[in-house]
């Protein structure tokens, strides 16, 4: 099977890298030409004018396929550790993969429509990503405590898990604050609501 291969180890850390890279590259270039503040901007204000908003569509756009690649690699291995060991179902298996490939199309979403193009299909298209990223943590981690000790240890599941209770408390301020507010630009003045 592909997933056994040693090979594709180095497909996990392309991903974190060229995702980093991606919204890196865009943050300087967005505050270079003085489109964003540099003090903690969005992620989407950084991709929303060009000429940042095409290398972030195209670096994001890559970084949700790498994203798909990783999440099948990862359903691969569960599935062939589950042969010997049977510590979860193939269906939960599947549907986690399937939680996972929703937000690779959020993800997607998010980098075609800019922010201010089409703001309802960026918002929904970052929801779902962000929604969909939560729950696939939040079900990896079960899985990952289903496999101990045979393919894990309690120590890299409790850090697993500890991400996915981080992401649980965050996703729901995002929510919060996100429906508080009508973004029509990305510059603010002081007055402004």
């Amino acid at each position: 099977m592909l997933c056994c291969m040693p090979g594709v180890a180095f497909v996990p850390a392309l991903l974190v890298s060229w995702s980093s890279a991606a919204f890196i590259i865009s943050y300087v270039i967005a505050v270079l030409a003085g489109h964003v503040e540099p003090l903690v901007p969005y992620i989407s204000d950084t991709g929303t004018k060009p000429p940042e908003s095409g290398i972030f569509g195209f670096m994001i756009n890559i970084s949700a396929l790498l994203g798909v690649i990783t999440m099948y690699i990862r359903y691969l291995l569960i599935e062939k550790q589950n042969e010997s060991s049977h510590f979860v179902t193939s269906s939960c298996n599947i549907f986690s993969l399937c939680i996972g490939l929703m937000g690779c199309i959020g993800m997607g979403i998010v980098a075609t429509f800019q922010e201010l193009s089409v703001p309802s299909v960026h918002d929904i298209g970052a929801l779902v990503a962000f929604g969909s990223g939560v729950v696939y943590i939040t079900l990896q981690s079960i899985i990952s405590y289903k496999s101990c000790p045979q393919w894990n240890t309690y120590f890299v599941c409790h850090i697993r898990m500890a991400i996915s209770v981080i992401s649980c408390i965050a996703f729901i301020p995002m929510i919060v604050f996100a429906s508080q507010i009508s973004m029509t630009k990305i510059d603010w003045t002081p007055g402004e609501k």
